[in-house]
């Protein structure tokens, strides 16, 4: 044996070209050699990682991007690591002859990554100022007239001498508006590294203001107290964070004096280059801030001419005899931009001389007694309230004031209030009122009565709308009181109003959004005619004693959501004209007493309440159209027959979850013969197949909600939503149902390096909106294979997606891949919108190739995409750079 394995190291001598002990050195030394090579590689993944961490925390501070030559290293890095890692499962079986000529590259190889330690200690900072991290653009209207006073507001702006601007004027005269513009202008202004949006509740709440700044910073304030000692705490951090950036901040439609120091604002000044601009009604006010006041005067006659025909459009000037008429509707208008275009909105394609006529004789009677400036505008706004063609049109309007002022609602949750409030009991069917809603939702916008908006789950635009602050005061001091309504909302209420506080036999009322701790245990408030009382969002109302609703017979609509209630008095049972309940984030709601008698109830929603078991009498709601029992933790049981019985229903929300014997209701939800909309949620992709194989045949549900794994509240966007999170997504592993519109993938493994790929996808050809988010695998969007002789590909399961939305794909690289040479064809070719979001690795977005097939592209948002070097990759891009 000696004798072969000697001629062994002979021969190896001779093929390495070493000595034979050294051969032998290197055979007896290869595992220790391989083992400080892995001891090397872990040394400078440390290093990467920790880098990796220290740009983390500064880059989440804002104002900064990493060092080019620091992206470098860390590409190079891995690279090495993915080069090494290969080498050591190569060699991890190699037979023993070949080790000692591996020995070199071994070698070789703990030298390059010793090197590229050496190079990562980084002597300079690993970030350097970036250009400026901003805010989203907001939507505006054209400026007309106040082009100079925007003018000098940005000359303060990008000057040294003024901290502080107040933009004062009456209500209406345009100064939201010409901030607005600003904001926008601001987004392309390198000297700033954040430009921020607040809009200023009233009556003022200091720890509301320092949460929406933190959030606008993409901050989050820990300390939720709210006594002194919190405001002091959170105004100490407020001023850390804001103090690290060169800042804009827009505080919007101020009404009260207060402190930047008490909220943690750092004071503008040429120091640290921050500005403060405050738009206000008062200039007592911007003179208390210090601020350098700007008056945003009325508009003269030619520009609210010019913004009059801009908004009802020109084409009225063709109408003979109108043209002096129109003249005068616009005087009367008293140069208040708020009141142009709600005017003009409301006079929008009328070519009757005679309505102009008459609507000229209408606006003078309105505005012949003004008091004072509020008078002027509130005038002119309640014309065209008046001149809303239906009551049931007027009531939408005014349902909208019971919202807290400056409240974002969603269409959808606007549209549920007013299906609640009755307004659409004349349709036939829910769909029915939806299309009604958004008919009305878009004549209100359209008269300038409503403002559109957006609102931003999960970092996807939806619409939604709010209310102009001064139109608000107009629905709720001019006209509710007309109506009988009582608006109390968002006021900072810490009590009920005694009986003397209360409005005569009101009809509806609002009290939502304050910060009421009890119902008095004698107030019992004489409300013969009452039919709507929302006392939601008074998150420490725990208790609400038996008599307060003794003399509220007429209720409709009982609206105690987000507050800390435990018990329902049994006095409810009493309520027999009672329609809708909603008591959603009860959390601590264990209690309702029976509702048997209540056989006129239309609407139940408990969702995130805390309730152990159903109501006693359930089966007897003959009437229920809409049930919501999402996400309530401690609801183990529905009864075996419920929801048989509850043949009207229209609306179900419900889990399927496997530690509950809810599983047991799917053949009873199936056989809901009226119902349009159902929204489920699993958390076993097991029981979820099951459903919807049982589900696929049954038509009767005209839009669906189905969520797979943790539970989420969504904003439906579609009639058809499928959102799978923190799953294992594999091949065939998923059943789709039918029809399906809008997928969510959120947190999932996907098996697999791209979405075309999955074979779930393969049916989804009506699929419109795909959302990928925090997919850590996930490299490219589609991948096409070009080895067939066709010249050119497609992939037809987003042959018809118009949306497309990826954000935290760390390992994103690239929209489309296709191996080989072959043009991509038809992919996106519907594609209107395009979000990339958080997708760290990703440099080039679209390939030049791809171009001709996205014809119908109108946005692509790119935000945080730190290595982003090109939307539309050039000829001359290296692919593999």
């Amino acid at each position: 044996m000696a004798d072969i394995v000697g001629a062994i190291f002979i021969a190896l001598s001779c093929i390495c070209g070493t000595p034979t002990c050294n051969c032998i050195d290197q055979y007896r030394n290869f595992n220790d050699d391989v083992g400080e090579l892995r001891r090397e590689l872990d040394t400078l993944t440390n290093r990467k990682q920790d880098i990796e961490s220290r740009i983390e925390v500064a880059e989440a501070r804002g104002g900064q991007m990493v060092r080019r030559e620091v992206q470098d290293w860390l590409k190079q890095v891995q690279d090495i690591n993915v080069d090494v890692q290969a080498f050591l499962e190569k060699v991890q079986g190699i037979k023993w002859y070949k080790r000692a000529c591996l020995h070199k590259l071994v070698c070789r190889k703990m030298n390059v990554v010793r090197k590229m330690y050496e190079k990562g200690s980084f002597p300079e900072d690993l970030l350097i100022e970036r250009a400026p991290a901003r805010g989203n653009r907001i939507p505006t209207e054209d400026l007309v007239g106040e082009i100079s006073t925007k003018e000098e507001i940005w000359g303060y702006l990008m000057g040294d001498e003024v901290g502080m601007i107040g933009v004062c004027g009456i209500g209406g005269v345009g100064k939201t508006t010409i901030m607005k513009h600003l904001h926008n202008d601001l987004q392309s202004e390198t000297r700033f590294q954040k430009v921020i949006w607040v809009t200023v509740s009233h009556p003022l709440n200091v720890f509301e203001l320092q949460k929406k700044i933190a959030g606008a910073m993409g901050e989050r304030l820990l300390n939720d107290d709210e006594d002194d000692d919190g405001v002091m705490m959170r105004a100490g951090a407020l001023m850390d964070i804001m103090g690290r950036v060169k800042f804009v901040l827009i505080l919007d439609d101020v009404w009260e004096k207060f402190s930047l120091r008490k909220v943690g604002i750092p004071d503008p000044k040429a120091q640290n280059g921050c500005k403060v601009v405050v738009t206000s009604r008062s200039i007592e006010v911007c003179s208390y801030l210090s601020c350098k006041i700007v008056k945003v005067q009325p508009l003269s006659q030619e520009e609210s001419l010019k913004l009059f025909l801009n908004t009802v459009g020109d084409v009225v000037l063709e109408v003979p005899g109108l043209e002096e008429i129109l003249e005068l509707i616009v005087e009367e208008c008293a140069g208040l931009p708020l009141a142009i275009v709600v005017i003009a909105g409301s006079m929008r394609g009328v070519d009757d001389v005679n309505v102009w006529r008459n609507a000229l004789a209408e606006l003078r009677d309105h505005v012949k007694s003004v008091k004072d400036s509020n008078d002027e505008i509130f005038k002119r706004l309640r014309f065209s309230f008046d001149r809303l063609d239906s009551l049931e049109v007027k009531n939408c309007f005014l349902y909208c004031s019971f919202f807290k002022e400056d409240y974002l609602f969603s269409r959808r949750e606007l549209i549920e209030c007013w299906i609640d409030e009755g307004i659409f009991d004349g349709l036939p069917s829910r769909e029915a009122a939806y299309d009604r809603g958004h008919a009305i939702i878009d004549r209100l916008e359209k008269n300038f009565l409503l403002e559109k908006d957006y609102i931003f789950p999960l970092r996807i635009a939806v619409d939604g709308v709010k209310m102009h602050d001064m139109v608000r005061d107009v629905a709720i001091t001019s006209i509710g009181l007309e109506f009988g309504y009582m608006i109390k909302a968002g006021m900072n209420l810490v009590e009920l109003p005694d009986e003397h506080g209360w409005v005569k036999d009101p009809k509806k009322l609002s009290l939502m959004a304050n910060n009421i701790l009890k119902v008095p245990l004698s107030l019992s408030p004489k409300c013969s005619t009452l039919s709507t009382l929302i006392l939601s969002s008074n998150p420490n109302l725990s208790e609400i004693p038996e008599s307060f609703f003794g003399e509220m017979l007429t209720l409709k609509v009982l609206d105690l959501s987000g507050t800390a209630i435990e018990t329902l008095p049994n006095s409810i049972s009493e309520l027999k004209n009672l329609s809708t309940l909603r008591l959603q984030l009860c959390k601590k709601l264990k209690y309702l007493p029976s509702l048997a008698n209540l056989k006129g109830l239309k609407k139940l929603d408990l969702h995130r309440a805390g309730i152990e078991v159903l109501p006693q009498g359930m089966e007897m709601l003959i009437s229920l159209q809409y049930l919501d029992l999402l996400f309530c933790p401690n609801l183990k049981e529905i009864q075996t027959g419920i929801l048989l019985n509850l043949s009207s229903l229209q609306y179900l929300a419900v889990c399927f979850l496997r530690e509950t014997t809810i599983v047991r209701n799917f053949e009873e939800v199936a056989r809901l013969k009226k119902l349009e909309t159902l929204e489920c949620n699993f958390d076993d992709i097991q029981h979820f197949n099951y459903f919807v194989n049982k589900f696929k045949d049954f038509q009767s549900a005209t839009a669906y909600s189905l969520v797979v794994g943790s539970a989420k509240d969504m904003f439906r966007k579609s009639k058809h939503e499928l959102v799978i999170t923190d799953c294992e997504i594999e091949e065939e592993c998923i059943v789709l149902p039918n029809k399906l519109e809008d997928l969510w993938i959120m947190r999932c493994k996907i098996m697999g390096s791209s979405l075309s790929k999955i074979v779930l996808l393969e049916k989804a050809n009506e699929l419109r909106t795909c959302n990928i988010n925090s997919c850590e695998k996930i490299e490219c969007v589609v991948e096409l294979d070009s080895s067939s002789s066709s010249s050119s590909l497609r992939c037809p399961v987003f042959d018809k997606l118009e949306e497309l939305s990826l954000s935290e794909l760390p390992r994103l690289c690239e929209l489309v891949r296709v191996e080989g040479e072959a043009t991509p064809s038809h992919v996106f070719s519907n594609l209107k919108k395009l979000h990339v979001m958080l997708c760290s690795g990703i440099r080039k977005l679209l390939p030049l190739e791809l171009l001709q097939t996205l014809q119908n592209l109108e946005s692509i948002t790119v935000l945080f995409c730190h290595q982003m070097q090109e939307i539309i990759a050039s000829l001359d891009s290296d692919a593999s750079s």
